[in-house]
């Protein structure tokens, strides 16, 4: 009987086992699934985006792609927009993670949507068909836009490779990298001509999303195609495994492929402008009005119904935040770090509103330079910056200034001497830059006639001022041994939340990031324009190209309150460095400029002239390979309770930058090299 009863159940194991062999497991979505409904696709667009490139709250250049807001900083990549007390406050040479895998993953998901939704074309309508076609070559011109910019020519895998395969299948070489700007071009365009002119869904790309991007892509690649060219020796070379030009252009084919993309660039952002689409952002503006004008753009980072957003990365508390104000707020609002973005006196020269020196630097004495004459005085700290550009007021917190409802008390000491006040120091060279405030004989000798801070709270150093003990701090420092306060006498106010009742933290912030605006297409459009003026070229839509970059301009530098352009740009240096010089403003603290420099190739020191878009003695702030940036410090005068400011180089947590020819071009990650017969590394790598 026991054996019966096993064979019976033995019996029924086996049937009911060779049944369920023909039944689709239930834990596996299928491309019917996904592909043949809105709700399905949704999922599959969700994964897509959510492994997009994008430069955002949860992006540092030192991490790479990693979707990780740790220590969330903006502009503190040798930009010198900012400086922050970090080891990841370097130049930008390289990315821990190399966007390399993970880049190719994404390619994938784009290819196969590509080769299997067509096959279910009858389950949507023609529009959202056409349209998810359009998503996939997007995502995939972003991918290798994102990789060119990185690498120059990589493997340009446009189909889905299969797997198990042949080697001749799974492996593809490096294109050149002329090809491979060809491919990001072909890619936009595609994805524009099937693109609705409206995203379907928020977060969803658009016909103009996709121009927007391809202008930014082709101004970057006829940049690279025309100032690799001014690099000494020719920023080109040749793969060693495959013989193929990896990085840079041809000698005989350079100057075409710059006109090129200058013109493409050119002809997507007219389109944009020509859509009616988009605007600048104006709501509180007021002419006349430094005060509206500030609070404009200060609003327009943070307004989702901005019509000058073309493409925003959002955030939604609890469920989607980023870290951005726990990490880059200043020292009062630390939770649980601060003071992540702090600008530098060399990024506020940028813009109007200042006394200046002969050689442009922002005046602090009576003299002649900051070595003479007296240090001028200011009953208070904001005097100083009463005439700056409201522009640079929405994007810096000065001295003095109040942010969410408090004045923002910056000092880097309190001097007690007799007035007029005679320059600290007598030498501000880059030579002299690691000699600092604490080792002049007015802080250490007797008498003591400045007072400085080593540390915050009670361990401040204190002097009393009409029976008041005044830190010689104050509640933000900079405190000399102390990194982690106001490393310049300044903080980034852009993108900071600015609601008092805000309390930040790790994973609170939920501000959105504008990735794509209107103002960087009226910029793209100026400067394409005035690119090809210089070559000598004509417009692809008929337009007056100068007239249309003059406009442009006027009309940025007319909402931000700054002066407007008197004439019409020239096509020469002079207009083009204007143009730069407007896009590094504007722009600023938006992960734009690392790239911008890299793209002009400004950073090493042979062409560091134009780094600020405009000359600047490169001498000034470098030695060789290597620079500095500086900050400005307000000290407190105690006999006649005003301040004053001294400009030196950084002088807590000193950073210093090292840029050479060959960080144009990341390296290829050595494990893709060495595994791989027909990967080349870069040469002279």
């Amino acid at each position: 009987m026991k054996r019966i009863y096993i064979l019976t159940l033995i019996g029924l194991i086996f049937f009911s086992a060779c049944t369920d062999l023909d039944v689709a497991p239930k834990n596996i979505i299928s491309d019917e699934d996904l592909l043949t409904n809105e709700s399905g696709m949704e999922i599959y667009m969700a994964r897509m985006y959510s492994n997009m490139p994008f430069e955002d709250f949860k992006y540092m250049a030192e991490w790479g792609i990693e979707f990780n807001s740790w220590l969330g900083a903006m502009g503190i990549e040798g930009t010198g927009e900012a400086l922050n007390r970090d080891g990841i406050c370097r130049a930008f040479t390289n990315e821990r993670t190399p966007y390399w895998g993970k880049a190719f993953t994404l390619l994938r998901d784009a290819n196969y949507l590509l080769e299997t939704l067509p096959k279910y074309e009858g389950s949507f309508a023609k529009v959202m068909y056409n349209h998810y076609l359009g998503e996939a070559y997007f995502i995939r011109a972003t991918v290798f836009c994102a990789m060119a910019k990185r690498f120059g020519g990589v493997p340009l895998v446009t189909k889905v490779i299969p797997y198990p395969a042949g080697e001749n299948e799974l492996e593809v070489p490096r294109a050149t990298e002329e090809e491979t700007w060809d491919q990001v071009l072909a890619d936009f365009d595609q994805a524009a001509s099937l693109l609705q002119p409206t995203s379907p869904k928020a977060g969803y790309a658009n016909k103009y999303v996709a121009l927007s991007f391809k202008s930014e892509a082709m101004l970057y690649a006829g940049s690279v195609a025309k100032y690799n060219e001014t690099v000494t020796g020719r920023l080109t070379g040749f793969g060693e495994k495959t013989s193929v030009r990896v990085i840079g252009f041809a000698e005989d084919s350079w100057q075409a492929a710059s006109k090129k993309y200058f013109k493409e660039a050119y002809s997507a952002a007219r389109e944009v402008m020509e859509s009616g689409m988009y605007s600048l952002y104006t709501n509180k503006w007021a002419a006349d009005d430094p005060e509206a004008q500030y609070e404009n753009m200060v609003d327009m980072f943070s307004d989702l119904t901005s019509p000058e957003n073309i493409y925003v990365k959002e955030y939604i508390y609890p469920t989607t935040t980023h870290g951005y104000d726990a990490y880059s707020a200043p020292f009062i609002f630390k939770a649980p770090l601060a003071s992540g973005t702090c600008p530098t006196l060399d990024f506020l020269e940028l813009y109007e509103g200042f006394d200046r020196y002969d050689d442009g630097t922002i005046k602090t004495t009576s003299g002649a330079s900051n070595t003479e004459g007296e240090y001028l005085m200011y009953d208070t700290p904001t005097d100083f910056f009463k005439n700056a550009e409201p522009r640079l007021r929405a994007y810096v917190i000065f001295p003095g200034d109040m942010f969410k409802g408090k004045e923002i008390e910056i000092r880097a000491g309190v001097y007690t001497g007799t007035e007029p006040v005679q320059p600290l120091f007598n030498n501000y060279s880059y030579a002299n830059a690691e000699t600092h405030y604490q080792h002049l004989d007015a802080y250490k000798g007797d008498p003591k006639t400045l007072y400085l801070s080593p540390r915050e709270g009670n361990s401040q150093e204190v002097v009393d001022y009409n029976g008041v003990e005044m830190t010689a701090a104050g509640a933000n420092g900079p405190f000399y041994d102390n990194g982690e306060a106001c490393l310049t006498g300044l903080y980034g106010r852009k993108w900071l939340n600015p609601d008092p009742a805000f309390e930040a933290g790790e994973g609170k912030s939920d501000q959105p990031f504008i990735l794509m605006r209107y103002a960087e297409i009226l910029l793209n459009a100026a400067e394409a324009g005035v690119e090809l003026a210089m070559a000598g070229e004509s417009a692809p839509d008929g337009s007056n190209m100068l007239q249309v970059a003059t406009e442009a301009i006027n009309s940025i530098r007319e909402r931000a309150g700054a002066s407007l352009l008197a004439s019409t740009l020239d096509a020469g240096e002079t207009g083009r460095n204007i143009v730069r010089k407007e896009r590094r403003k504007e722009l600023a603290l938006e992960h734009k400029t690392k790239w911008d420099l890299r793209r002009w190739r400004v950073q090493h020191y042979e062409g560091r002239d134009g780094f600020w878009g405009e000359f600047r003695d490169r001498n000034t702030y470098s030695n060789n390979s290597r620079y500095r940036f500086r900050g400005l410090y307000p000290f407190f005068s105690k006999e006649s309770g005003r301040y004053f400011f001294d400009s030196r180089f950084q002088w807590v947590s000193l950073k210093t930058f090292e840029y050479t020819i060959v960080d144009y071009y990341f390296a290829i990650p050595g494990g893709e090299v060495s595994k791989s017969p027909v990967i080349d590394q870069q040469p002279n790598r």
